[in-house]
């Protein structure tokens, strides 16, 4: 789980390959504001996006935090949250399907301590190699 604001978020934990502390960003001309620009990851080029502006773009640019390295394919790329809470495993009953955020949102999962919106990371990474 990672929060986002005063959200939590969860994801599918086989597309995460790497969590590392935040770093700036190279800023990309032309790219979508959600978009921070690219990193250098021990010789890899990963671009990075800020989802807490993904998610409401009238936030400010994130400036620390962690950063989830997310794979698509052969390539990776970075989202950064405002921190990395927990490594929980969801029952599939916990979670049920919404329309919520529409393709990036797989469902919502109650736990004791409230409610997950569980986030389709793959989904995410994509929208970024196409913006």
């Amino acid at each position: 789980m990672f929060r986002v604001g005063a959200s939590r978020y969860g994801c599918d934990l086989r597309v995460v390959q790497e969590i590392i502390p935040f770093r700036a960003a190279t800023r990309l001309p032309g790219a979508p504001p959600y978009v921070l620009g690219l990193i250098n990851v021990r010789g890899t080029i990963v671009t990075v996006m800020d989802l807490g502006n993904r998610l409401d773009p009238s936030r400010a640019p994130a400036r620390e935090g962690a950063i989830l390295l997310a794979r698509h394919r052969e390539r990776l790329v970075g989202v950064v949250v405002d921190q990395v809470a927990d490594v929980r495993t969801l029952d599939a009953d916990a979670q049920r399907a919404t329309d919520a955020g529409g393709a990036i949102v797989n469902g919502v999962a109650t736990l004791d301590d409230g409610a997950v919106v569980v986030l389709d990371l793959e989904a995410l990474v994509k929208q970024v190699l196409l913006s």
